[in-house]
């Protein structure tokens, strides 16, 4: 990675929302030079006025795109402590600073047929810019970008409208059976799972780890190829303090643990010790 301090930009707030409670999308202006992340990557942002909290926060780069000629970044985060209450607080002409783009993103495979995303809630922040990537990338190719939705209940179920012009179709499901399927996603994902050609579909997921553990049986079962963006909280965001470290699996026999910032946060399900929470 490059030096963290040529990594550091300022970002210049648009407009920062709250689509329901707690719910926030920030939408800011950001150097051209944004336009070489992938998905799956983040940044650490944190107000630029003031000294408190000291710390960037870790976001998900939700969406990026060019507008009137200037780069346009999406940030979906929901507030989990005092450094998001503050700034969910922010609005237009706020300034922020922005370290990245950082991390491992989505490693997309070049003539995949069917390419499958599966979000847990806000797991659809990263999964967002990648269904973005994929139909640039893969316009004009015969093949499918299918997306299986879960979340609470249905009004967590945001951005369907865009999602549908994303994607070629959307598995909806909702725990409280508000929307769609009542129940987890990943039960939707095990039963198309027979119907997904093993050598041309790859699965890529986001979301709680007890949901992306299921997707990492789900891959070894079915031995399809599946990527997931790994969720853990983060302090310097480029693997000097070690805090956001996950257990290798033993067949990962070059690291005993791997850093969710530098390493990842986008791992194969294969790469994970799925029992690193547990012992």
């Amino acid at each position: 990675m490059a030096d963290p301090e040529k990594s550091i930009a300022t970002g210049i707030i648009i407009s920062n929302r709250e689509i329901f409670k707690d719910h926030f999308l920030m939408i800011l202006r950001v150097p051209a030079d944004f336009r070489a992340s992938v998905p799956g990557q983040f940044v650490m942002l944190r107000r630029e006025e003031g000294d408190h909290p000291f710390l960037g926060r870790p976001f998900s780069i939700h969406s990026l795109y060019s507008m009137n000629g200037e780069t346009v970044m999406e940030i979906l985060y929901r507030i989990s402590g005092m450094g998001t209450a503050l700034i969910a607080r922010l609005t237009a002409d706020d300034r922020v600073t922005i370290l990245g783009p950082l991390g491992r993103g989505f490693d997309v495979p070049v003539g995949k047929k069917k390419i499958v995303l599966v979000a847990g809630g806000m797991g659809i922040a990263p999964l967002f810019y990648l269904a973005e990537y994929c139909l640039e990338e893969r316009r004009g190719e015969l093949g499918e970008t299918v997306l299986y939705f879960g979340a609470q209940s249905s009004h967590h179920l945001f951005g369907l409208d865009r999602l549908e012009r994303l994607c070629s179709s959307l598995k909806l499901s909702t725990d409280d059976g508000t929307f769609g399927y009542h129940g987890p996603v990943t039960d939707l994902v095990a039963g198309d799972a027979l119907s997904f050609e093993r050598n041309d579909s790859t699965l890529f997921a986001c979301g709680p780890y007890g949901m992306i553990k299921e997707m990492a049986r789900i891959a070894e079962k079915f031995s399809i190829p599946c990527q997931v963006s790994v969720e853990e909280k983060m302090a310097c965001g480029i693997g000097a303090c070690l805090g956001c470290a996950v257990r290798a699996s033993g067949e990962n026999t070059s690291k005993r643990f791997m850093r969710v910032c530098k390493e990842g946060p986008v791992f194969d399900t294969r790469e994970i010790d799925w029992n690193w929470r547990e012992g």
